[in-house]
């Protein structure tokens, strides 16, 4: 798992758009000595809370608000992010301003994982990823799958460093980033 590169010394990870909180679950039973934050809209809070509740898991908390367009996240300080599967649904601002308000919370040395399908040099990696583009335009077009270049940019301007870009299955990637300035 991936994420045993980079979780083993971390206490805490916040993860930003939790949904149903599969994850959470999966996360914190695979990472015991750590604390699994929750995060979502208002509205994802009851699915979240369903999935935390039946897992039972003592490493997990939250749901937590999270709203990445607010200027001001209630959240602390953090030794980790992760989020799967959001920048592709998100409008680009949305996604500016999750980058922005991470180059803020994340501590300094700590990581960001960010998973989910990327577009390279403007071209989709697979036949997939386009159709996933075209059905995500459709439903809203100001989300679709986002270029690599362009979150490299926004990573730089919050302060992280790119760890590593690793193929994923299903055409999927996980980015890896470090937070090279302090907040």
């Amino acid at each position: 798992m991936v994420l045993k590169r980079y979780f083993p010394p971390v206490r805490n990870v916040l993860e930003i758009g939790s949904g149903t909180g599969q994850h959470a679950v999966f996360f914190a039973s695979e990472f015991p000595d750590l604390t699994w934050l929750t995060s979502d809209q208002t509205e994802y809070h009851p699915g979240i809370q369903m999935w935390l509740s039946d897992a039972a898991l003592s490493n997990t908390e939250g749901p937590v608000l999270l709203d990445v367009d607010q200027s001001q996240w209630n959240i602390k300080n953090t030794e980790a992010i992760f989020s799967a599967n959001t920048v592709h649904i998100m409008g680009w601002k949305s996604v500016e301003n999750m980058f922005a308000g991470i180059g803020k919370i994340l501590e300094k040395e700590g990581v960001f994982c960010l998973y989910g399908p990327f577009n390279y040099g403007g071209q989709f990696s697979s036949e997939s990823n386009a159709r996933f583009d075209l059905w995500l335009k459709q439903r809203n077009p100001a989300s679709g799958v986002r270029d690599f270049e362009a979150l490299q940019q926004l990573a730089i301007k919050a302060g992280l460093g790119l760890v590593e870009d690793i193929e994923m299955p299903a055409n999927n990637r996980m980015l890896v980033w470090r937070k090279t300035e302090p907040s």
